[in-house]
């Protein structure tokens, strides 16, 4: 895949949602120029808030793009995306994009289905929004702790049916995505999938068991998103790779983690 330039940008946020205690959705454009080329799976490293005294930017991945606007879903995790959550509209955000490589959009085929737990369904709203677009309905399997985790569902229901599990059943399925009945008997042309580790481990072993082709987003501590620091270092069938530069989206099959 041809990897696009890379520009160092200020964003002014236009809009700012917050979903519940511990989320924000914002919505970004350039201070100047049009918003470069993104492709779905990619990320960007934002500038820490100088509010956080921290000297690192944070990757975040890229939840949607309409125009020249990018959007963002961001969890509390730590003081620096505690920082995130207090931003408002007008605020200055510095960012490096576009950052690594995205999903196999060429292969989804034609029943594809997207797998993503807690705030790792972020990356693939834009992933559905573009499949859509393309002529291809695809089909949303989200999984939270309870129905107050479950993120941005009216605008994944706007890009193809949805699918829900929650561990209290307060929502959808009661218990993990793992075990929803139309992942372990559909008949998927593709899967797609982003969330915690374990969660991801489990879905790469169904998919590899009913041998159906997956690729999962990669969550690993990405410091500068360059490959230089080596931080995120993820170990794969062709040795040590960066998730930075070469994920953060990988086919289950380069990875290590069927043996």
């Amino acid at each position: 895949m041809t990897q696009l330039k890379k520009y160092l940008i200020d964003m002014v946020v236009t809009k700012v949602d917050h979903l519940g205690d511990n989320y924000v959705s914002l919505w970004l454009k350039p201070t100047e120029g049009s918003m470069p080329e993104m492709r779905p799976g990619q990320f960007v490293e934002l500038k820490a808030p100088a509010s956080s005294g921290a000297l690192l930017r944070r990757p975040i991945s890229v939840n949607d793009i309409d125009g020249d606007s990018m959007r963002l879903l961001i969890r509390r995790a730590g003081k620096v995306t505690s920082e995130f959550l207090n931003v408002v509209p007008g605020d200055i955000v510095n960012t490096l994009l576009p950052l690594g490589n995205g999903w196999s959009i060429d292969k989804a085929g034609d029943k594809p289905l997207l797998i993503g737990g807690g705030v790792g369904v972020a990356p693939l709203l834009y992933l559905g929004r573009k499949l859509n677009e393309s002529g291809i309905e695809p089909t949303f399997l989200l999984g939270a702790r309870t129905a107050d985790d479950l993120l941005e569902l009216d605008d994944f229901t706007k890009c193809g049916s949805v699918l829900t599990t929650t561990e209290d059943g307060s929502h959808g399925e009661k218990g993990f995505v793992t075990n929803h009945r139309k992942l372990l008997h559909g008949s998927w042309s593709q899967i797609y999938c982003c969330g915690p580790e374990p969660m991801m481990k489990a879905v790469g072993a169904v998919a590899h068991r009913l041998n159906i082709p997956c690729e999962v987003s990669l969550e690993n501590t990405m410091a500068c998103g360059l490959g230089a620091c080596l931080c995120c270092v993820q170990s794969t069938i062709e040795g040590h790779r960066c998730v930075c530069t070469d994920g953060p989206v990988f086919n289950i099959d380069q990875l290590l983690w069927q043996d």
